[in-house]
């Protein structure tokens, strides 16, 4: 051992030798993915969106892109919105499913998930039960 050596292993503990195994081609933000609630999901979109949304008849529905506002992935806590949505994300939660699983069936949309310009759009509970009540009429 050097003498420099001899200074740098008292104050820096680990700094020669081999430690742990390299990983080659290393990719560290593979596993980034920012999530919002099912509660925030109106905070996505403007209240004038909003508004609109309640005033229009015609069954105009909002769609709301969580990945243009930055987050990946949806998670199931809190409760669906009210308002008719269609929400389009890369990635949904298991609680998301389980949430709108039951309504899928006779909604005049074959699954839960559509494919959409590299994304999927997951149509909203609400929506399935506005547009089965439109039918029975």
């Amino acid at each position: 051992m050097q003498h420099h050596r001899i200074n740098f292993d008292k104050y820096h503990l680990g700094f020669f030798g081999k430690v742990d195994m390299r990983h080659y081609n290393l990719k560290r933000n593979q596993s980034f993915c920012p999530t919002v609630n099912l509660d925030k999901l109106r905070i996505l979109v403007s209240e004038q969106t909003w508004v609109n949304a309640t005033k229009n008849k015609t069954g105009a529905i909002p769609i709301i892109d969580v990945v243009q506002s930055s987050h990946y992935k949806v998670l199931g806590k809190g409760k669906l919105l009210k308002q008719p949505v269609i929400v389009k994300s890369r990635l949904f939660s298991r609680r998301v499913e389980e949430k709108l699983k039951g309504v899928r069936e006779g909604a005049g949309c074959p699954g839960s998930l559509k494919p959409h310009g590299g994304k999927f759009i997951k149509c909203s509970q609400v929506f399935f039960k506005k547009r089965k009540k439109e039918k029975e009429k």
